[in-house]
């Protein structure tokens, strides 16, 4: 029979250690995802027509239009732009927090549904 609090076997000192480590990743992972909800990507569209920024928490919080790409005629481009924009912005937003979390976890993959 186990001792209470053990492990049949032994290596409770090694399952301490891995506890420490996996809190120590925890802490980390968590300071990484402040730091990035602190961040803003800005991606551009239309050779620079349309600008648009997000925040790390994914809320767009800017949207710039040149003026020459304003048409009345032609608002299908405009919001495709925009579309375009937004969409590169957060693949950004992505691979810089698929970096983020890589440097913490030695490109073990995403652990972050583990904790």
């Amino acid at each position: 029979m186990a001792k209470r609090g053990g492990f049949p076997g032994g290596m409770p000192g090694n399952m301490n250690n891995l506890m420490k480590q996996a809190q120590k990743m925890q802490r980390q992972m968590e300071e990484a995802q402040k730091e990035l909800e602190e961040k803003e990507i800005t991606a551009t569209a239309g050779g620079g027509a349309v600008e648009v920024t997000i925040s790390g928490k994914k809320e767009i919080t800017k949207v710039k239009l040149s003026e020459e790409v304003v048409d009345p005629e032609d608002i299908e481009m405009l919001e495709d732009l925009i579309m375009a924009a937004t969409n590169e912005a957060l693949r950004q937003l992505e691979e810089v927090s698929s970096n983020s979390m890589a440097k913490i976890t030695g490109g073990m993959g995403n652990l972050g549904g583990m904790f």
